[in-house]
């Protein structure tokens, strides 16, 4: 059995946890943004996965330049949504300057690597995600009777990890 969040964090941290604010800063996670290779593409898997498309834009000039750190930044952008509605992911497609092609991440290497979704099916969103070429890493592992669990290699070598609660099936 999983420990609760409680069994590791002081209940008043939990209480100003709920409250959006610890040690006197106000947080809430806006989006994960991703680079990819082909806009299109990664907007194809991700819909058909079921998230929605709430805006698209270029961006460019001196704002973007400023807050990206990057001098001549210019992109391709789209906001996608969760069904749910409390998940955004942000996907963009630099035009200038170029993309750096890097190795696929692996799943062991320190810093932000992949993306995680729980879905009603499994089996139905490893057959979405196989119309896009996208197979599972090494297979579906099951943990603890609790979950059903896999990564998959996504458009432009994202790891998207994709997880079915067993307890609600």
């Amino acid at each position: 059995m999983l420990p609760t969040l409680a069994e590791f964090v002081p209940v008043e941290h939990l209480i100003k946890c709920q409250r959006g604010s610890l040690h006197g800063v106000a947080i809430k996670l806006e989006n994960v943004g991703i680079a990819v290779r082909d806009l299109e593409e990664a907007i194809s898997f991700f819909s058909d996965l079921g998230l929605t498309v709430l805006g698209r834009d270029t961006i460019s000039g001196t704002w973007a330049d400023t807050a990206v750190g990057l001098d001549g930044n210019h992109a391709k952008i789209a906001l996608l949504q969760t069904p749910d509605g409390r998940g955004h992911l942000e996907l963009f497609e630099y035009i200038h300057p170029d993309a750096l092609e890097t190795q696929p991440t692996m799943p062991n290497e320190i810093g932000m690597h992949r993306v995680a979704f729980s879905v009603d099916s499994i089996d139905e969103a490893l057959e979405i995600a196989a119309k896009h070429g996208c197979f599972p890493l090494r297979g579906v592992a099951i943990y603890q009777d609790l979950y059903k669990l896999t990564y998959v290699r996504g458009p432009s070598g994202i790891l998207v990890m994709l997880a079915e609660d067993l307890k609600r099936s």
